[in-house]
């Protein structure tokens, strides 16, 4: 098959033209998914600093509000743990340490309703089929980040594992976890940030949308590279059969 472009004719094989444009069509795809991801950051961080704006708000006020506005926002109040109920959030590795994210539900006053915490990470033993034992107070000054959507991991396999607490958890899961629960579960979760006996390391936006436009930028250049070789390869060929 020929075709002209830039007054240049080119001679492209039709399975050659095929992988090409297929190739283009991936990468050009790749590029528009991270420009896309880079905007959905930026608005992620957009509505967390709105609503950060308007000051902490207390447990009364979280459990009155619906969880959805107040995704972001900072919550400052004093909780109060409802035994004997601790997940531990399995795959946590924090500096090169695999470890588990603390998971517990807490109370806040006159209010029977509860509301999931991660008072963050700690250590995972050398041996898995000991789970440490975390020391929670009954009384918790609660200093955190609210997300109505958790940060969970793809599941594989049973989410919960054991049959007494604490208890080994794969992912956030409310319904699950309200099943176990003797009262309403409100459906966000508490990032603590305020370290104690436990390491808090969660972030909102891990990779920030600088580096999505970085990664779209590259990969339109990949998509434009592959496509150029593709015309230079075609254009060498007609060269050469000239002058042959």
């Amino acid at each position: 098959m020929q075709f002209k472009l830039f007054g240049q004719l080119f001679t492209v094989n039709r399975v050659w033209l095929l992988i090409t444009l297929t190739a283009f069509a991936i990468l050009i795809k790749l590029s528009h998914w991270q420009w896309q991801r880079a905007a959905e950051k930026t608005a992620q961080l957009q509505q967390i600093a709105l609503v950060q704006q308007q000051g902490p708000v207390s447990g009364r006020q979280l459990l009155a509000g619906s969880a959805t506005e107040l995704d972001g926002a900072l919550l400052s109040d004093t909780g109060y743990w409802v035994p004997p109920y601790i997940w531990l959030l399995d795959n946590q590795i924090l500096h090169g340490k695999v470890g588990y994210d603390v998971i517990i539900p807490v109370q806040f006053a006159d209010s029977s309703t509860l509301v999931l915490v991660n008072l963050g990470w700690l250590a995972a033993g050398h041996n898995r089929q000991v789970l440490p034992e975390p020391q929670i107070p009954a009384e918790i000054a609660i200093a955190a980040l609210v997300r109505s959507r958790p940060a969970n991991a793809l599941l594989l396999g049973q989410n919960l594992e054991g049959d007494s607490y604490p208890m080994r958890m794969q992912q956030i899961d409310y319904a699950l976890l309200q099943q176990q629960l003797p009262w309403s579960l409100y459906p966000a979760v508490l990032y603590q940030q305020q370290a104690s006996d436990f390491i808090p390391h969660y972030q909102p936006v891990v990779m920030p949308p600088e580096k999505h436009r970085g990664y779209a930028l590259q990969w339109l250049g990949l998509a434009i590279a592959v496509l150029a070789v593709g015309l230079a390869t075609s254009w060498q060929r007609e060269k050469n059969y000239e002058q042959e």
